[in-house]
């Protein structure tokens, strides 16, 4: 059997302002591409499906139409829900969906309710698929019968009812447990055990030892905590931190031994990130960024002195710039200074007027703004002695 790892999708979200929709059209051609390609038997989602909880129209529609992809090319789906989904709204219809092949984990009652599958269609084993959705500890706690709500304790007490079921299967069930948590592997102690990222607290690695296979989703970066706990990372960049990120899923096969090979599968993105940095004047004309010119850009300015009209000038060259940002190469006199110290010593309000631009925009006023604010300082003194 084979399964397709994937998690983060975040339907509906911008990328600085962007929309991204186009993008995930073409993330779900490549994610039916890949089922296809590789005769994926199942489909794995470990949460935030959705980028919010009350998504648009136009995002429940895109939802709508992949799993209608899917479905049309054979291949079962699993989906938990993460912490930008509504658990309650992503699991509305699932009993209706479960006859169609699309199976939603969004509900506590359903911790210890697996999907099961035939290892081989005619053969003795057997698949487990549990769904561990986002655990609020606040408002799980109590359901799932622990005092202290912690993302430990309620993760903890989600697995043990996993386990228990497990138990109950026949011996040499292969079992998959998908999770939208954040899994420290260096962390085995209770005291350590509620660290934070994003909102959701650290759990141990070895909470997930008795399965198969854990699959993970809340971090965006592909990542291997072990050979049988792994994060597929989100499919698209959705912050100029994943720069560096190569995207796609895990594409995981279960044999009757138990996991098999473990590979990623790829996806390009339509336009990659840059982070381009340098004075204003070397990127502009300097050959050897050609390479961002198409590239959604965060740029970092490094002149001493923040140039004028900077953004209209560097998207000429790079007009996919969504992000820019100014690091003088050399602090300025007085900008280690407190902006009340320094406009202490202006000898007028002319000096004082200039001085908020220089603070706010890190350059000087020129002549020509000089001249504006002088007569405005004018007008203003007229105005205040007519009356």
């Amino acid at each position: 059997m084979k399964l397709l790892h994937t998690s983060d999708w975040h339907l509906g979200r911008s990328f600085h302002g962007v929309g991204t929709l186009n993008a995930q059209r073409r993330f779900a051609d490549q994610l039916l591409d890949t089922v296809l390609t590789e005769k994926v038997d199942v489909v794995l989602v470990a949460g935030d499906v959705y980028d919010r909880a009350l998504p648009s129209v136009d995002v429940v529609n895109l939802f709508d139409d992949i799993l209608a992809r899917l479905n049309k090319a054979g291949v079962q789906v699993v989906i938990t829900s993460g912490n930008h989904d509504s658990a309650t709204r992503l699991g509305f219809g699932g009993r209706l969906l479960e006859s169609a092949g699309v199976h939603l984990r969004t509900r506590i009652a359903d911790l210890a309710v697996p999907i099961l599958f035939p290892l081989e269609p005619q053969g003795e084993g057997l698949v487990a698929i549990y769904g561990i959705p986002f655990l609020e500890p606040r408002l799980v706690a109590e359901e799932l019968g622990v005092e202290t709500g912690t993302h430990f304790s309620v993760t903890e007490a989600a697995v043990h009812r996993i386990a228990e079921d497990l138990a109950t299967r026949p011996a040499g069930t292969a079992s998959i447990v998908l999770a939208h948590t954040f899994a420290s592997g260096g962390i085995t102690s209770a005291s350590e055990r509620d660290l934070a990222i994003g909102g959701v607290g650290a759990v141990p690695l070895d909470l997930f030892k008795p399965f198969s296979y854990t699959a993970l989703g809340h971090l965006h970066g592909r990542q291997k905590l072990s050979t049988t706990v792994r994060y597929s990372g989100s499919p698209l960049p959705y912050s100029f931190s994943e720069a560096a990120h190569v995207k796609g899923g895990w594409l995981v096969e279960i044999t009757a031994d138990g996991l098999g090979e473990v590979r990623q599968v790829d996806w390009a993105p339509e336009k990659s990130l840059s982070l381009v940095k340098g004075k204003l004047e070397d990127l502009l004309n300097n050959p050897d960024w050609e390479f961002a010119q198409d590239n959604y850009c965060q740029i970092t300015l490094t002149d001493n002195d923040r140039p004028e009209l900077a953004m209209d000038r560097l998207r000429v060259r790079f007009p996919h710039t969504l992000v820019l940002m100014f690091e003088p190469e050399t602090a300025r006199e007085g900008d280690a200074q407190s902006y009340g110290a320094r406009i202490a010593k202006a000898a007028d309000d002319l000096e004082l007027c200039c001085g908020f631009l220089d603070h706010v925009r890190h350059r000087a006023a020129n002549n020509d703004e000089q001249q504006l604010l002088r007569a405005a300082l004018t007008a203003v003194r007229e105005q205040e002695s007519a009356q």
